[in-house]
């Protein structure tokens, strides 16, 4: 069963401020500079959506955006942000139980991978991996390990916390970054943020 972050919706983005100060939304910020006008994205696992509002700041027409969240509550929130003159398709599911046919030039996974096992994880990069373009760019956001004592603890407060909450199946981080490897990506662009706890890249294939 897919995590479901309904329970989260109304305090997610305050309580990732008190814990990450703007970590997180500096992190996906500073690869949103990569995205082509004119361009088809995936944003899977978008959240209450303020990326959308960043985005249309760089381009305030033009793109054309398919936005994935499993969570209707954060997908209410996000259809009242302001997308300029962009075009926004708004997908309440998960995004491994969705079926599209564009190839998208730009994929966007903010914090996704994170919620998933390792077995959960190949399937759901397999699934977005072929909705991407051959020379598309894949924007990925996410936590790691570097050997900071406080990683591991943060990060096990953070899995048992949104287990009770948001009925996420991990309990430990998988690992996303053999995945990209695997598939025969490379990194083009690569900033950690918050003494190395967070790693936003961008990759193309």
């Amino acid at each position: 069963m897919a995590a479901n972050y309904n329970n989260s919706a109304w305090f997610y983005d305050r309580l990732s401020r008190i814990v990450y100060g703007k970590a997180l939304v500096n992190a996906q910020v500073y690869l949103l500079k990569h995205v082509p006008a004119n361009s088809n994205v995936l944003i899977a696992g978008g959240g209450t959506g303020w990326i959308l509002e960043e985005l249309s700041n760089i381009h305030p027409t033009g793109l054309n955006i398919t936005y994935v969240e499993i969570a209707e509550h954060m997908m209410a929130l996000s259809q009242k942000r302001n997308i300029a003159s962009n075009k926004v398709t708004f997908i309440n599911d998960a995004i491994e139980n969705i079926v599209l046919s564009t190839d998208f030039d730009v994929v966007i996974t903010p914090f996704l991978f994170d919620n998933f096992t390792e077995q959960t994880l190949e399937k759901v990069f397999a699934h977005i991996h072929s909705l991407l373009k051959r020379d598309g760019l894949w924007l990925n956001t996410d936590f790691q390990l570097t050997g900071k004592w406080w990683q591991q603890v943060l990060l096990k407060t953070m899995f048992l916390f949104f287990k009770v909450i948001c009925g996420i199946e991990a309990s430990r981080l998988p690992a996303i970054g053999r995945r990209f490897t695997e598939a025969g990506y490379k990194v083009v662009d690569r900033k950690t943020f918050f003494g190395d706890f967070i790693v936003t890249e961008v990759y193309t294939r």
